[in-house]
């Protein structure tokens, strides 16, 4: 679901979409709050996450790095492929790792080379943001990194609790970009590290197809967070970029978040 035609635009309101569940790419690792130094393994997978379905190949991503204070860290070197084999199919994915040192926030980034949806003839880029928090002190997550195209977070990424409101702001070239389709997602079964698979072979389905809100005229969104774990928001077509080898593009903005289960 790429061309969504809609009369009235609410980024308070969940629409049905006329598809099933979407592409998202992922940057997964377990947990996102952490105290310790040391490296941190992630998984880099393009799937369809709510829905536990398939999973596509994956091509060498064009940038992967982290950004701590300003500072950006190329993370291409820890990348290794490492096929992640789906309920129905197996792909191409990649391991990689990430090294925290100080306490605050690393922003990681993610942009993939772009991927032919064969079904529907056109490109689809994903470029995706998740925040990782050692030692419990927030830096920087409200900034910026300066992509195509982003999800700012509103709210603290890594300190959502279910149940409650999670908003953010869609930019296109730094700027803020209204009217904008944004697919969300659950992870239904994350993926289990060691075995390269889902946890489980749980799916979810939601009536009328894809959870979709709109930004609105000031390019914001919000969404109500109904369960823990990790939801995924993606921009569809956000990006400045339209084409690429002659074939239509959507250049799309990922942002993920872990919600938590609050404490009594």
């Amino acid at each position: 679901m790429r061309k969504f035609l809609i009369s009235s635009l609410s980024a308070l309101c969940v629409l049905a979409a006329p598809q099933a569940h979407a592409h998202f790419q992922l940057i997964y690792t377990p947990e996102i709050n952490l105290k310790k130094a040391g490296d941190v393994p992630l998984k880099l997978i393009f799937w369809h996450p709510m829905e536990n379905g398939h999973v596509m190949d994956m091509g060498q991503p064009e940038e992967f790095y982290s950004v701590f204070k300003g500072k950006k860290t190329d993370l291409s070197p820890s990348l290794a492929p490492s096929p992640f084999k789906g309920v129905s199919n197996e792909a191409n994915a990649f391991d990689a790792t990430v090294k925290l040192k100080r306490n605050g926030d690393y922003k990681l980034v993610l942009v993939p080379s772009p991927y032919l949806e064969k079904s529907e003839d056109i490109y689809i880029q994903q470029i995706t943001k998740v925040m990782i928090n050692k030692g419990g002190v927030p830096t920087d997550w409200a900034a910026p990194v300066g992509l195509k195209t982003e999800i700012i977070p509103l709210s603290k990424p890594y300190g959502a609790i279910a149940g409650s409101t999670f908003s953010g702001i869609v930019l296109k070239d730094g700027q803020p970009a209204a009217n904008i389709e944004i697919e969300i997602e659950h992870i239904t079964a994350e993926p289990d590290l060691s075995t390269n698979q889902p946890s489980s072979q749980k799916s979810a389905s939601h009536p009328g197809g894809a959870i979709v809100v709109m930004s609105d005229k000031n390019a914001q969104f919000s969404f109500g967070l109904p369960k823990a774990g990790y939801w995924g928001f993606a921009a569809l077509g956000s990006g400045p970029d339209t084409q690429f080898q002659g074939k239509e593009l959507s250049q799309d903005a990922v942002l993920w978040i872990k919600a938590h289960e609050l404490e009594q």
